[in-house]
């Protein structure tokens, strides 16, 4: 394992600290996944860029990582974690189909976002619905240990008494006496005993889709429950690095918390880490805020905010440009800033690869590694990282100019730093990335032609040649759904 001073900043501690794993050598890491029920937006690239960074690190490090991200598929629930109807029950409703359907779907158009992005997929990628008895099992324990009860076929978590004994509140640093005065009353909430408790489980309501039987009643989990449950599972009672973005803090990883230790009796968590919101005028993105836009709409510049259409490794850029606990705001202006940097880092790229070496530098070589390294592990400095590869880049061009003479051990450092830090850590795709994006970029104007026309023929009731469309899309491994919303096309 190489040398190295890594320090991360810790939410809970609200410091940075040197990052020193449970187990040497070994790494357990858990990072909210997707809630699968609408396609991935920008802000859900953010997270998954920011965790795809550190794996990468940590694994550059020498450290075998295990990294598990989560796959919410039983839903949040529509207004908060305890009232409303279940947004992928609420779809499958809408549009009759299975959940399960709604979940695969959205589920393949993430990953395949995700595989743009070039975010690595995780070690482990459990699903919420498939851990129901574990969930059953991990709430057990918290009413044993006397933190939870039982009301109408529902069960509670006890924030008050949890207080008494332990501190609720303490990663979002929110006062319990605070929050009970600023918690509203809900409707069919008076099975409560206080307005701050969370459902670990709640009774299923005739209509509701997705139940399953347990020794309350016929329900299904509350929202916090799967991550306590599967992030023990799989990474023990206690591991290294939970992660998500800053808008989870509370109340899902405060409650996180609270059940853990009521469950184990100790924290699970030694480092709570958090990415910062992507914003919009200053407003968070987000679906909840209907001003989100979809990673395939960047991709293609369908969005009437858009100016143009963003290549998946400018998307990457530009977040990578700022670091990631700091906000980053939208606008068309920085993505096309985001571009030109982009592509200049990649000329410098394929400058070096062209350098032909001479027989003795003309030039002093800093230690760019070093600085790199220095960077990364300062909390995950990329945008240092960034700096530090343009620097580097003004000798690459100086050498291409002619201006300056580069040995074959100094050209070989170089490019050993672009391949470690550019490629391998920052996770930019170079080799024929223009030929790349464009192909994506391509391939989705085809598809959404051949989708024009076959809403033309379906408008001219031309049955035979709509068929035929969507029976060649579905040969080449396109899945084609007409949908109450418009026409809706996947890539399996």
């Amino acid at each position: 394992m190489s040398t190295h001073n890594l320090c991360i900043y810790n939410t809970l501690s609200r410091t940075k600290q040197p990052f020193k794993p449970i187990h040497e050598g070994h790494v357990g890491m858990y990072v909210c996944g997707p809630t699968v029920y609408g396609d991935a937006h920008l802000g859900h690239a953010r997270p998954a860029i920011t965790f795809d960074i550190l794996f990468r690190y940590l694994r550059s490090l020498g450290y075998k990582v295990r990294y598990v991200r989560n796959i919410t598929d039983v839903g949040h629930l529509e207004h908060d974690a305890d009232s409303g109807e279940d947004k992928i029950a609420k779809k499958a409703r809408l549009e009759e189909l299975e959940p399960m359907e709604v979940v695969q779907h959205y589920l393949n158009t993430y990953h395949h976002d995700m595989d743009a992005l070039n975010v690595l997929p995780p070690s482990i990628e459990p699903h919420a619905s498939g851990h129901i008895i574990e969930q059953i099992e991990y709430i057990k324990k918290i009413i044993d240990a006397g933190y939870a009860y039982e009301s109408k076929g529902s069960v509670y978590f006890d924030v008050e008494k949890y207080n008494r004994d332990h501190n609720y509140g303490k990663l979002s640093g929110r006062n319990i006496e605070d929050l009970i005065s600023q918690t509203r009353a809900l409707d069919g909430q008076d099975e409560k005993r206080n307005p701050l408790d969370f459902a670990l489980w709640k009774k299923a309501a005739p209509e509701h889709i997705m139940h399953w039987p347990s020794p309350w009643s016929e329900g299904f989990p509350g929202w916090h429950l799967e991550c306590s449950t599967m992030g023990t599972k799989y990474l023990g009672d206690t591991f290294d690095i939970h992660g998500g973005g800053m808008d989870l803090m509370f109340p899902h990883h405060e409650c996180e918390i609270a059940q853990s230790v009521a469950a184990q009796g100790h924290d699970a968590v030694k480092y709570w880490m958090h990415n910062n919101m992507i914003t919009i005028n200053g407003k968070k993105m987000g679906k909840s805020y209907n001003n989100f836009i979809k990673l395939q709409e960047f991709f293609d510049g369908s969005h009437p905010l858009l100016q143009q259409a963003y290549s998946p490794m400018v998307i990457r850029f530009f977040i990578l440009q700022a670091h990631y606990r700091s906000t980053v705001d939208f606008s068309n202006e920085a993505l096309q800033a985001a571009e030109k940097a982009l592509q200049k880092m990649l000329d410098i790229y394929q400058r070096l690869q062209t350098l032909t070496p001479a027989d003795k530098s003309s030039v002093q070589l800093p230690d760019f590694d070093a600085k790199a390294a220095e960077a990364m592990d300062d909390d995950l400095n990329t945008p240092q990282v960034i700096a530090v590869l343009f620097e580097a880049g003004k000798i690459i061009n100086s050498a291409t100019d002619g201006n300056a003479q580069l040995s074959a051990e100094d050209i070989d450092k170089l490019k050993h730093l672009f391949d470690k830090y550019l490629i391998d850590i920052m996770g930019i795709r170079v080799d024929n990335n223009a030929d790349s994006d464009n192909g994506v970029k391509a391939y989705h104007g085809a598809v959404d032609l051949l989708m024009e026309m076959r809403a033309n023929a379906k408008a001219n009731k031309d049955w035979t040649t709509s068929d035929l469309i969507r029976d060649r899309l579905a040969q080449l491994g396109f899945d084609v759904k007409d949908t109450k919303n418009g026409v809706e096309w996947t890539l399996r």
